[in-house]
């Protein structure tokens, strides 16, 4: 009896979690694969294979309905043709005062932001070692020397760059991967991990010219099973690694004790992007089944984990971004929209 009065609770907790609506929604001529938020969450940018590049206004959502109708956002800046090829990745800086963007003509292009006119200024810069498709990228920024790092990888050499972005110049060439980079995360300003389509996940330290650590070999029997890792994502305390992989699984691990936690399956089909909430509460992923879902971290992580649909396209769900700190996330779509969708107040 008590059991099935707690199955009832955790049922309309998740129906409750559930209830996103869509509050504004970018409609462009081709699929969009990528979008940021701007670290005070006033603002997000979106990049579409379109090659077209939108600055948007973060919407006003505390007096969002259940019956609220979505709109389209406010643009305040907006570049066509910004690349000569479709926009794969999108990232601000960590002071908001840069937007990088990466593309499959082979070039990362970073501008400086101007907070005050919300425009882009100046001169952009351009950058070319890459030899093939830059699928992702990070920022590793530092206030207290003000050093504003890039890091970036993709197809071709299997080489992640990483960029001072003051002197335009790569500090660092690091080889180790076999595949296509598919991911790029950095949790603080030296570290920063990588998944890629040779299956392997390995950690970098800037301040070393190798990987420091990798999941691979070692885990493979029970973890990765010879599927392509196409996401990770670390939470903000550095603990916890998930990663997203070709065969719709998910796994976590514990990073501080070397070691699996548990490997699951929220999907029907490949993962594309994975986002932990600000506070690691809550965890998002994208698939191309199309679905956004919501899992809860809270409790033992080993034991079995809920997962919820949130959020769906009418197409491959291709990424997704947490507010920095409003409950709301941002997807992005083959359907060609992005929307950004939040729990409404009443």
């Amino acid at each position: 009896m008590n059991s099935n009065r707690s199955d009832t609770n955790m049922r309309e907790r998740d129906e409750e979690r559930s209830q996103f609506v869509a509050v504004t929604t970018i409609t462009d001529s081709q699929a969009i694969r990528s979008v940021d938020f701007h670290p005070d969450g006033n603002l997000f940018a979106v990049g579409s294979n379109s090659k077209t590049f939108r600055i948007c206004q973060y919407p006003q959502i505390s007096k969002l309905r259940h019956d609220q109708h979505f709109y389209p956002p406010s643009v305040l800046c907006k570049r066509t043709k910004h690349h000569r090829g479709s926009i794969y990745c999108t990232s601000w800086s960590a002071d908001g005062e840069l937007v990088a963007t990466g593309s499959n003509d082979k070039t990362i292009k970073y501008m400086r932001f101007n907070k005050d006119t919300n425009q882009l200024v100046g001169q952009e810069i351009e950058l070319n070692m890459h030899d093939g498709t830059v699928r992702d990228m990070c920022f590793l920024d530092n206030s207290s020397t003000k050093s504003r790092l890039l890091a970036s990888g993709g197809a071709g050499d299997c080489k992640i760059y990483v960029t001072d972005c003051v002197t335009s110049m790569p500090m660092h060439a690091f080889g180790g991967h076999t595949g296509h980079i598919s991911s790029l995360y950095s949790w603080n300003n030296t570290m920063f991990v990588s998944g890629s389509q040779d299956q392997t996940i390995r950690f970098w330290d800037i301040r070393v010219n190798e990987a420091v650590s990798s999941f691979d070999q070692e885990y493979k029997p029970g973890a990765l099973q010879k599927s392509p890792v196409t996401a990770v994502c670390v939470d903000p305390t550095g603990r916890l690694l998930v990663s997203g992989h070709a065969d719709s699984a998910c796994v976590l691990y514990d990073i501080r004790g070397n070691r699996l936690i548990q490997r699951f399956y929220p999907h029907s089909a490949e993962i594309r992007c994975i986002r932990f909430s600000p506070e690691a509460y809550y965890m998002l992923t994208c698939s191309y089944d199309s679905t956004i879902k919501l899992t809860d971290l809270q409790g033992d992580l080993a034991n079995d984990l809920a997962s919820v649909v949130v959020a769906k396209h009418k197409d491959k769900a291709i990424t997704i971004r947490w507010h920095p700190t409003e409950f709301s996330f941002i997807s992005t779509s083959a359907d060609k929209t992005a929307t950004l969708w939040a729990l409404p107040q009443s």
